[in-house]
């Protein structure tokens, strides 16, 4: 017998994972799905990165590296950081990992102990509460409501710190929802946040450079200087850069947690992969003309799947400010009857119902902590998200 440690039963696989496998399997069977599951970029790697990544490797840069990256990927986090953010970090204040998410592990790993809170802005990227869990600490949900814009205000962050917080999360653009805190909103929660010296903050910036209609990004650390040594900004290259699979986030904090994370990692991973450091260093280091015409190519998409969804009885859609999804609020088919009977009564319902009856892989809004909406990602062709607006429409219509 195999005994599994406790540990593990505090995690689950994300929901967009779930929801992408399973119109994997309809489709196995037969079925016409278009799956608008996954966060991942349709477009493919840029051209320079693919070739910087061919030198490395032609050049025997195969080999261990340093577990923090190689100076070259060190000097080009150091440099992203100051071009795009103006934050000058030291060289042992920044570090790469095997993906974003291994940066937020190592953060919590490292600094959460058993009961310690961390402060979650539902609707929130799934894997922060199981990982928060994971680390023994306990998530604190803060619902942030379509009338607030998805943000959190100062009075709610503040009735949420106990003595027991150790972080609060910022997703800014956010997934799922697209919000953008302005410079003027972050510098508001750090003045509640300078009352509590103990709270760290984690800003999540993988979404940073896909903004829309002209707008800006602020990143907490810019925003609000003081709170510099308190900070970890993650960033990395999956999202602006259509690397998902090259598997490299960077963050840039403190250096005691820095150094921390790196020994944690050493005990994990080790490094990244080097042919994968050299392929991230030409996306920071080149021409960023790309992320400005794929940028502009997702505001297209965006403006109209919220177009076709705002048109479906029963669904309503705040336009994204930034990141490539769209949640609209389903609350006007809770309630309703499908064709074979079922009562959708959750946004879990709706999603079932649309992939299995409609063809369209959503993910549920109950996976992010707010409900009902679902989630809808745009980073696909146009043809395809709109079918899946029609078929959306078709099975809409078809609830009693």
């Amino acid at each position: 017998m195999v005994h599994v440690a406790e540990r593990t039963t505090r995690i689950e696989p994300t929901a967009s994972s779930v929801a992408t496998q399973r119109a994997r399997q309809l489709r196995e069977q037969g079925h016409d799905i278009i799956a608008l599951t996954q966060g991942e970029p349709d477009f493919d790697t840029p051209d320079h990165v693919n070739e910087a990544a061919l030198n490395a490797m032609r050049s025997g840069q195969t080999h261990y590296t340093p577990v923090g990256g190689t100076p070259q990927m060190i000097d080009a986090i150091r440099t992203k950081f100051r071009r795009d953010n103006s934050l000058d970090y030291a060289t042992d204040q920044v570090m790469a990992c095997n993906g974003g998410k291994q940066v937020i592990y190592n953060a919590l790993m490292s600094t959460v102990e058993p009961g310690d809170e961390v402060i979650l802005l539902a609707p929130y990227w799934v894997a922060y509460a199981d990982m928060t869990r994971f680390a023994d600490g306990v998530p604190v949900m803060l619902e942030c409501h379509e009338d607030l814009g998805f943000k959190v205000t100062p009075e709610q962050l503040e009735t949420a710190i106990s003595p027991r917080t150790r972080w609060l999360f910022l997703n800014s653009p956010n997934n799922p929802a697209g919000s953008i805190y302005s410079k003027d909103e972050l510098r508001a929660l750090a003045e509640v946040l300078n009352r509590h010296q103990r709270v760290l903050v984690m800003s999540d910036d993988i979404y940073e450079h896909i903004i829309f209609d002209g707008r800006s990004f602020v990143t907490m650390a810019e925003a609000a200087p003081e709170l510099f040594d308190r900070t970890l900004t993650v960033n990395g290259v999956s999202k602006a850069y259509a690397m998902t699979g090259w598997r490299i986030g960077i963050c840039g904090g403190p250096a005691k947690l820095i150094k921390t994370m790196s020994k944690l990692q050493n005990q994990s991973t080790g490094n990244p992969c080097s042919i994968s450091q050299a392929a991230a260093v030409a996306a920071f280091m080149g021409s960023q003309a790309i992320v400005v015409e794929r940028t502009a190519e997702f505001q297209r998409r965006r403006d109209r799947i919220v177009e076709m969804l705002n048109e479906i009885s029963g669904l309503t859609c705040r336009p994204p400010e930034g990141a490539f999804y769209a949640y609209p609020n389903c609350a006007g088919l809770i309630g309703r009857k499908s064709p074979g009977g079922k009562v959708m009564e959750s946004d879990r319902d709706v999603m079932i119902y649309l992939m299995e009856q409609g063809g369209v892989g959503v993910v549920h809004g109950e996976a992010y902590g707010l409900s009902p909406h679902i989630r809808l990602s745009f980073a696909a062709s146009m043809e395809d998200l709109e079918e899946a607006c029609k078929r959306i429409r078709a099975a809409c219509q078809a609830l009693a």
